[in-house]
């Protein structure tokens, strides 16, 4: 078992307290959003080895078979297959999907082949891997997720003749629903860019002087206000409103349209960082490209429903690279899987790690710690509240 230091990326809508608090360290008044726990090359955490600290994808690299174990190890690449965070969002963050694995290679061979540096801003495709992923809420949570029935969005709209909302509800009301979404959708992203400003400007004037219509009743214009102009602020109807209770999850796959609004959470993810944007982002948006990933299905809200194994709570997403492990809050004793690596973090409190061999740790609120697939399972007892991920194979 080797503790790990992580590091924090500091991008525009991340909460300035929530991140500190976790760590035990003092705000600096800018803002903290992420907190990432793994191996990708975007932000590694450092392992904290008997010989001193190593980037933990060098640590995996010397013995992948030891490390990960031989059927991840041979599965995945020699790669760690699944990437933990704590995500602190204060600001709404960009109306995204996530590619499949398929789209994922393919887009990523293509800008390679074009020459496009990794870090440009134009990119699509930073790595070759897909990123379904799986939030868990620790506080409150709101967040956009996935596309309603067209005709919820059109009766929202009734009532208003600007330009705009005319035009959507002709799109919406298409009796195929596939056909209906990607038509307001595409309208959206395909806005004159010479009329965008003025198209955007008039729909949002009437909405709120309409006082809105209803779940997104105030989150047309609060969009607006932050993101002057993009089409995201409208997008946000065709989708599904969620608010998650402490404990609640959602699971996410390729093609679902969603947009973080607000609130504390861990993800657990497949290791990778490819977005396309559709809105509520000053960052690239490639609208051709995402119109061919988003999956215009209307599906329920994608609740994620753990089992309840071991004193610990077990998401296990139809993802084969991760599954996530929730212990406590409170006293805890538990048993985590040992078929592969592990990522754990205390949230709160103080646990005793015993792996199989019997190494022991313990954790306070902040510290995490990678465990090898060689150190086997691993006991966790004492009193607190605790997150791990694992790979999702059982």
């Amino acid at each position: 078992m080797h503790r790990l230091t992580n590091q924090v990326r500091p991008y525009a809508w991340g909460a300035r307290t929530a991140i500190p608090r976790l760590l035990g360290t003092e705000p600096d008044g800018r803002p903290q959003a992420e907190l990432w726990l793994g191996a990708h090359h975007g932000a590694p955490s450092t392992a904290h080895c008997e010989d001193g600290p190593r980037p933990l994808p060098g640590l995996i690299a010397e013995n992948p078979h030891r490390v990960l174990g031989r059927r991840t190890a041979e599965r995945f690449g020699g790669r760690l297959p699944f990437l933990l965070k704590v995500l602190a969002a204060e600001e709404p963050l960009s109306l995204q999907v996530h590619p499949d694995a398929s789209r994922a290679r393919a887009g990523f061979e293509a800008e390679e082949r074009a020459g496009i540096p990794l870090d440009a801003p134009h990119r699509n495709y930073r790595d070759p891997h897909h990123k379904p992923e799986l939030l868990l809420a620790l506080e409150p949570f709101e967040a956009l997720s996935g596309f309603r029935e067209p005709s919820a969005a059109h009766a929202d709209l009734s009532g208003l003749t600007c330009e705009l909302a005319v035009s959507l509800r002709a799109d919406l009301a298409l009796p195929d629903t596939h056909a209906a979404l990607r038509s307001a959708l595409t309208r959206l992203l395909t806005l004159p860019e010479d009329g965008r400003g003025r198209l955007i400007s008039e729909f949002v004037c009437e909405w709120s002087a309409s006082g809105g219509h209803g779940p997104h009743r105030g989150i047309v214009a609060d969009l607006a206000a932050r993101y002057p102009g993009d089409p995201g602020a409208v997008a946000a109807l065709l989708l599904n409103r969620v608010a998650l209770r402490p404990g609640q999850a959602l699971f996410l796959p390729a093609g679902n349209m969603h947009a973080y609004l607000q609130g504390t959470a861990v993800e657990v993810m497949a290791s990778s960082d490819n977005v396309l944007r559709a809105g509520l982002t000053r960052k690239h948006v490639d609208a051709p490209e995402l119109l061919d990933v988003v999956d215009f299905s209307v599906l329920p809200i994608p609740y994620a429903r753990p089992d309840h194994l071991e004193g610990r709570r077990e998401f296990r997403p139809a993802a084969p690279e991760f599954a996530l492990h929730e212990i406590g809050p409170g006293r805890i004793t538990a048993h985590l899987p040992g078929e592969g690596p592990t990522v754990v973090l205390a949230l709160h409190g103080q646990v005793e790690l015993v792996a199989e061999v019997g190494q022991g740790l313990t954790l306070q609120r902040g510290e995490s710690v990678f465990v090898q697939a060689d150190s086997g399972p691993i006991k966790v007892e004492g009193h607190g509240h605790v997150v791990a991920a694992t790979v999702g194979d059982r």
